[in-house]
């Protein structure tokens, strides 16, 4: 049966479309039909439709066109060093600084330290020079450990000072006092190396010499270490003496300490103390008058058979 064109009521034929969804105002999307006869029904379908829609429902609106986009207007870049009026920076978390442990730097401490131990050693060493020099001769020989001073325990033995000829017998070896020959030995630094008579060495003593006496069979380089101490130095005397009991021993007149040992220091703190200090007959020098310079250990009475007087000092 075909179909007559013109005719109000005209239906036309369609075929139905399959999961189409009218729009929204009485819109279909003509692109969703499918299967048209010809292009007339098409018309038909567009007339029709837009019939209906107009005594059915009311128009919707006619969209607004869409106005063109303005484009963004630029920002404006801040000076550097300046943030524009109103703007704000994101809040920044603080780190916390690190701290980094030093090392303990010795060397200044090591520097202090030392100047302060030189500075306590000079401030010392002046103290103790001023304590020295402020003590007396005999306060200096009394602080000597083991020295004994027969001034004290024996005056009677101190006093005997006679000069005579002759052998003489002492109880004490080697004897600090008692009367004695009329010549001295030497006792200018003079090292002898063999035993001189006691009565020689005793006037020495009274002049103000130290006499240091030492076993024969001390080692060599203990006696050596005590020449040492002797040669060149006036007031000063050595020889080897058989009969003491210790292996060195120190004499001054009234004074005597003995040692084991040619390094023990109590040697020069008594000869300082009493060198010339414990001298009977200060000034009197050993280097004048009938001295004695030989060895042996019978005294040697110089002037007695030849007129002179042998008296000396």
């Amino acid at each position: 049966m075909s179909t007559q064109h013109g005719g109000g009521n005209r239906k036309p034929s369609t075929k139905a479309v399959s999961g189409a969804k009218p729009k929204q105002g009485g819109d279909e999307d003509l692109s969703d039909v499918s299967d048209v006869s010809d292009v007339d029904e098409i018309e038909d379908v567009v007339d029709e439709t837009s019939s209906e829609s107009s005594d059915d429902e009311p128009k919707a609106p006619a969209r607004p066109k869409a106005q063109p986009r303005k484009s963004a207007p630029a920002r404006k870049t801040a000076p550097a060093g300046k943030r524009p009026a109103g703007s704000t920076r994101p809040a920044v978390k603080k780190i916390a600084p690190v701290k980094v442990k030093q090392g303990t730097s010795w060397g200044p401490i090591a520097l202090f330290t030392t100047v302060g131990v030189l500075a306590l050693g000079i401030i010392g060493f002046a103290g103790w020079q001023v304590y020295e020099n402020g003590l007396s001769w005999q306060d200096r020989a009394d602080s000597i450990e083991g020295i004994k001073d027969y001034r004290k325990t024996d005056k009677a033995l101190v006093d005997q000072r006679e000069h005579v000829w002759g052998p003489q017998t002492y109880n004490m070896k080697p004897p600090v006092a008692g009367n004695h020959n009329p010549n001295w030995q030497r006792c200018m630094g003079d090292v002898y190396a063999a035993p001189i008579a006691t009565e020689h060495a005793l006037h020495s003593l009274e002049h103000g010499a130290v006499w240091i006496t030492y076993k024969p069979d001390l080692p060599a380089d203990q006696v050596e270490a005590l020449a040492k101490r002797v040669r060149g130095n006036d007031y000063m005397l050595m020889s080897p003496f058989a009969d003491q009991d210790k292996a060195i021993s120190l004499q001054a007149w009234g004074f005597q300490l003995k040692v084991d040992n040619a390094t023990d220091p109590r040697i020069d703190e008594f000869v300082k103390a009493l060198r010339q200090n414990a001298s009977l007959e200060a000034g009197t020098p050993c280097s004048s008058g009938d001295v004695i310079t030989e060895t042996g250990t019978t005294p040697r009475d110089l002037g007695k058979d030849g007129g002179g007087t042998g008296m000396g000092n």
